[in-house]
């Protein structure tokens, strides 16, 4: 089916189109949706860094199954097209688990073949608060042993813009268990949760303007930048574990 409706440039969106049809050639009746996802839906695609994330739902998803498109993933073609085989009854099922994941994907997402599995999933904010705590916290306990380890600040610099957009997914559900309109773009999260648990929004945004290739940070400034950003995240922890 063609891929009119999303925001992508023609070649994109032609890539996206052959990867569809494909799959609807190889599972025919034991496939039910093709879900995009992630940056593509949202408006937030960026040719060239960007991937397509899309979730193939199935009736039937054992190995034998999924191996059927082993082929057609390893296309060099489809490099940018990353896949989640599930069934509809895992989705269902794995909310409590995955909360941050399911409620992120059920803001910006687009069927793009078949039905909408996803419309009436829905998510326990006790849950959320649960995963945020232990996700937060994990990747505070992480970024310190790394922070020890790195042999040159060049690392350091690549560890925190690798950890960045992980830990704004975060701090985008703990808005919403505050009772908060979570916005979709990271500079605006880093507005609100700046507001709501008085954080340096400058350190943060220049964290965001070198992991987009705006600005180029020396190592020194990597280190500042790091520390600052690690005193903000312990701040950020002990607030949720309040909440």
């Amino acid at each position: 089916m063609p891929v009119k409706e999303i925001n992508l440039d023609n070649k994109v969106k032609s890539i996206l189109d052959a990867f569809i049809r494909s799959l609807e050639n190889i599972y025919r009746d034991n496939l039910v949706s093709v879900i995009l996802y992630g940056s593509a839906a949202s408006g937030e695609f960026v040719n060239k860094r960007s991937n397509l994330n899309i979730i193939v739902v199935l009736n039937r998803d054992d190995l034998s199954e999924i191996k059927k498109a082993s082929g057609l993933i390893n296309k060099p073609k489809f490099s940018i097209i990353k896949p989640l085989f599930f069934t509809q009854e895992y989705i269902s099922t794995s909310c409590d688990v995955f909360p941050i994941e399911f409620l992120d994907i059920k803001e910006n997402y687009i069927v793009v073949s078949g039905k909408d599995v996803l419309k009436d999933i829905n998510i326990d904010t006790r849950n959320l608060r649960f995963q945020c705590e232990q996700e937060l916290k994990a990747r505070l306990i992480n970024l310190r042993h790394a922070y020890l380890r790195v042999r040159n600040l060049g690392a350091l610099r690549d560890l925190l813009l690798n950890s960045f957009t992980s830990i704004l997914h975060i701090l985008r559900s703990v808005l919403k268990i505050k009772g908060k309109v979570a916005p979709y773009l990271k500079q605006e999260v880093i507005k609100e949760v700046s507001k709501e648990f008085q954080i340096n929004a400058s350190i943060w945004e220049s964290i965001l303007a070198a992991k987009n290739n705006r600005i180029k940070l020396s190592n020194k400034e990597a280190e500042e930048l790091f520390i600052n950003f690690m005193s903000d995240l312990n701040k950020v922890c002990n607030a949720v574990d309040r909440l």
